[in-house]
């Protein structure tokens, strides 16, 4: 008879939890987890590089908020070309594409579009690392949406998790004085804080979103499908972006920017061609990872590689990093433990969908 999980010691349950990681590590062979290595190194060090790159561009003469916001999805066809060989190499045909299905593509397109558009305005404002914090708030927004839209569980060490983040992005309020940039406004920092979290409650709200639509359009998630997905939603998002881009005019406002910006032309367009593709390798390693493993790894990588992001702004761009924010960096690591160990808790009985 299976031991009561609320009388178990701390002891046996991290026997049960080494049990459990040993019986998921023999049921696939080696190149399994190898390549889920890879994926996750690719979302924990590309990702943390496209965000440093941002601050970089806005740090040495960049301002517009629409370009740099266009990095985040002009390299859409990476993932194409990587989608079209699968088809042949899993002997697989394209999804078929009928109206509900592309909706919902251009409705995710529109909305990842605005979320890169929120967090370019974020990085204007606040060095890399307070603004990684805050995007950590999304690994909250992403348990309480998926809660509500796609009726994933939530247990009391993801509420836990919940509270302590939310209570790291209050701390990190309370040092703005020693945190803010001398050419920002303090409206301008208050602003950048506000669309940080505004973003992350919409990428957190995208996260649940595109759990639904592999659950009632596709039923199923095969590796090509999810590279559909996501060339789709970049595709759409670089539509909508580009529109923004040629409405403020940003195409030729960059020729003035190269001229001005620190280093050089070269350095600008350094900067935003490395931007555009650490930020699609990211892409793809969560789109392996979603693959290859489960949502909820995705989101757990999404959510660590922000202390990473804040340890190397401070280490690379010199951010200034108070007591307040190593406070809320401690904080936050404590939430993500509570959120990993819910995470495992509640996946380990069936996970029931809404009708």
């Amino acid at each position: 008879m299976e031991q009561d999980s609320s009388k178990m010691s701390l002891s046996d349950r991290v026997s049960s939890l080494r049990k459990s990681v040993n019986q998921a590590y023999n049921a696939k062979p080696a190149s399994h987890w190898m390549l889920l290595a890879l994926s996750s190194a690719a979302m924990l060090v590309a990702f943390p590089a496209s965000s440093l790159l941002s601050r970089v561009y806005f740090a040495n003469g960049g301002t517009s908020k629409w370009i740099i916001s266009w990095t985040a999805v002009v390299g859409w066809p990476i993932t194409a070309l990587i989608l079209i060989p699968t088809y042949f190499i899993c002997s697989s045909s394209p999804t078929p594409l009928n109206l509900k299905l592309a909706l919902s593509y251009i409705v995710l397109g529109f909305l990842s579009a605005a979320d890169n558009l929120m967090y370019a305005y974020a990085y204007a404002y606040l060095p890399a690392s307070t603004a990684a914090l805050i995007a950590s708030s999304s690994l909250a927004f992403s348990a309480i949406f998926g809660y509500f839209i796609v009726n994933n569980k939530i247990d009391v060490s993801m509420i836990n998790a919940i509270a302590m983040i939310t209570t790291a992005m209050a701390i990190i309020g309370l040092d703005s004085a020693s945190d803010k940039y001398s050419y920002v406004t303090n409206t301008q920092y208050i602003m950048g804080f506000v669309w940080d979290i505004l973003a992350s409650a919409l990428h957190g709200l995208i996260f649940a979103l595109s759990e639904l639509v592999f659950i009632k359009l596709l039923n199923r998630r095969s590796f090509h499908v999810v590279l559909e997905q996501q060339a789709m939603v970049s595709f759409f998002g670089f539509l909508f972006t580009t529109i923004g881009v040629l409405a403020s005019e940003g195409f030729q406002g960059m020729a003035d920017e190269a001229k001005k910006f620190d280093g050089g032309k070269t350095a600008y367009y350094q900067v935003l061609t490395w931007s555009a593709i650490t930020f699609q390798l990211g892409v793809l390693g969560a789109t392996a990872v979603l693959f290859l493993s489960s949502t909820v790894l995705a989101g757990i990588l999404n959510a660590v590689r922000v202390p990473i992001t804040s340890i190397a702004a401070v280490i690379l761009l010199h951010d200034p990093m108070g007591g307040f924010k190593i406070l809320s960096l401690i904080i936050s690591f404590w939430g993500f433990g509570s959120y990993i160990y819910g995470s495992y808790s509640v996946n380990k009985a069936p996970l029931s969908l809404p009708e």
